[in-house]
């Protein structure tokens, strides 16, 4: 079967999508969200009716499906803007309004297979990014008085991690069946078409718990990343919130480095290669280097996918970085850019958790602060795992003279991801906070601790503050002149 619009054309059987004598590469998801909308063209379509028909009743997040949605529409050449093909009708869902014409002249396919000499041949799609099924822990000792707390973590980070931008992760329903059983990675991978399998082990150990997890590559079933938690047994329930915000932060940054990793192997990387190669970059560090490269890989996701709502809001955001940090004498023209890109972002994907978090991250840097507390609230009811919005709402509300509330939020991001790349920061903020309340002797060990995490810290200006309030101008001085000028040249 072949569709036929404009000067496209739709050929279910080969899986192809051609613009004249051209194939366009599109992703499996992209190709099936194009195909159930035309054969659905005569009406309206929903949301979760996309959602069961391509992705099979996963967990999808907003900001995925509207991705995929963004990457369709530029594959056609329409946009958000115009709708001259996929039209978005708020509130209700989306239509294909192209005139289509039909074309039976070969042998009719589901999706997912091809034709050879008439017969049908099912193949397997390549799968998508950030796809990951997390298997139930297993419970080493076999106390059956542990499964509820081991199921529980299982249950609760599956949960969590769809809560990532793109994550597309299998339903627990789903990955239930596979408890205690011996698991093949590779077939496993192949059947539920994912990328990566989280498994993981829970020992108890008289008053102690401890628990084991390991990232596995489906394909190849290399280990890319394994951490352990040992910790005195508490309250269950506080514990298990703790592990599953822990684990979730940390596979976030993981699974992102790892898809960057794969993306630079790419001879042709597309929109959203290009963005998890310039998250990757940040990941390494605030520094100007980092910076620019990061934002030469947003910018270029960009020219591929003007609507790539992710590449956007980290654009804003090193915009934002570079204009209050002192990297650049163009903060007024920086932030005015960050918030343009932001709004922009924010009305395709409203339900955009880092977009809120960075626009929040704006409206303090601009004396809005409780107007960015807003902000960061939103961000966390989306993700209550951002241990980022907790910090920012402690640091807001420094700047708003309340610095005997921060310490608290900022530990809550702590208590949320204890060895965050931003810890640093948080204990800058600490120090401040501690300076503003006269708590000199205090501030003095915080910001210590920030120029120990990093040496690059703007800690340096608090630690010369607080040494010369303490008497001691001679290392005041030296910390003054520590800090070396960070210049932004783009």
């Amino acid at each position: 079967m072949r569709f036929l619009f404009e000067d496209y054309a739709l050929d279910t059987d080969r899986r192809e999508l051609h613009r004249a004598t051209d194939v366009i590469v599109v992703t499996p998801q992209v190709f099936d969200l194009l195909d159930y909308l035309i054969r659905n063209r005569e009406r309206v379509v929903s949301k979760d009716d996309l959602i069961n028909a391509v992705w099979n009743g996963r967990i999808v997040s907003d900001a995925a499906l509207t991705t995929r949605l963004n990457a369709l529409r530029s594959a056609i050449g329409d946009t958000g803007e115009k709708q001259r093909l996929i039209k978005t009708l708020p509130r209700k869902g989306f239509r294909f309004v192209g005139a289509v014409q039909e074309d039976e002249g070969r042998t009719v396919a589901p999706p997912g297979s091809v034709v050879h000499s008439g017969a049908v041949t099912p193949i397997h799609p390549s799968a998508p990014r950030l796809s990951i099924v997390v298997l139930p822990f297993a419970n080493i000792g076999g106390d059956p008085e542990q499964d509820y707390f081991i199921d529980g973590v299982t249950e609760s980070l599956t949960t969590d991690l769809s809560r990532i931008n793109g994550a597309f992760v299998i339903a627990h329903n789903t990955a239930f069946t596979f408890k205690g059983k011996a698991v093949d990675v590779k077939k496993l991978g192949r059947e539920l078409n994912v990328r990566y399998v989280l498994e993981g082990s829970v020992q108890r150990g008289g008053n102690r718990l401890r628990i084991n997890v390991q990232l596995i590559d489906a394909e190849t079933c290399a280990h890319l990343w394994a951490d352990r938690f040992d910790k005195p047994i508490a309250d269950l329930f506080d514990m298990q919130d703790e592990i599953v915000s822990r684990l979730a932060n940390t596979l976030h940054a993981q699974l992102t480095v790892q898809e960057a990793t794969r993306s630079e192997r790419s001879p042709h990387p597309n929109s959203m290669d290009l963005y998890f190669q310039g998250r990757a970059l940040l990941y390494k560090g605030w520094t100007p280097d980092y910076l620019a490269q990061a934002n030469e890989s947003f910018e270029r996701a960009l020219v591929l996918d003007p609507d790539n709502v992710d590449a956007m809001v980290w654009t804003a955001a090193i915009h934002l970085i570079v204009g209050s940090s002192y990297m650049s004498d163009e903060k007024v023209w920086r932030v005015a850019a960050a918030e343009a890109n932001l709004f922009k972002a924010l009305s395709l994907a409203p339900n955009h958790t880092w977009g809120h978090l960075a626009l929040g991250a704006l409206l303090n840097a601009t004396n809005r602060g409780a107007e960015g507390i807003h902000e960061f609230e939103r961000a966390l009811a989306l993700d209550s795992n951002l241990a980022e919005a907790h910090a920012e709402i402690g640091w807001a509300k420094y700047f708003m003279g309340r610095s005997a509330e921060t310490e608290a939020h900022v530990n809550e991001a702590f208590r949320l991801s204890p060895r965050d790349i931003h810890a640093y920061r948080w204990m800058m903020m600490i120090g401040f906070a501690k300076l503003q309340l006269n708590a000199d002797v205090e501030a003095l060990d915080w910001f210590r601790r920030s120029i120990e995490a990093n040496r690059n810290s703007f800690a340096h200006f608090g630690l010369a503050a607080v040494l010369a309030l303490l008497g001691a101008l001679d290392e005041a001085k030296g910390a003054a002149k520590t800090p070396r000028p960070l210049r932004f040249n783009r």
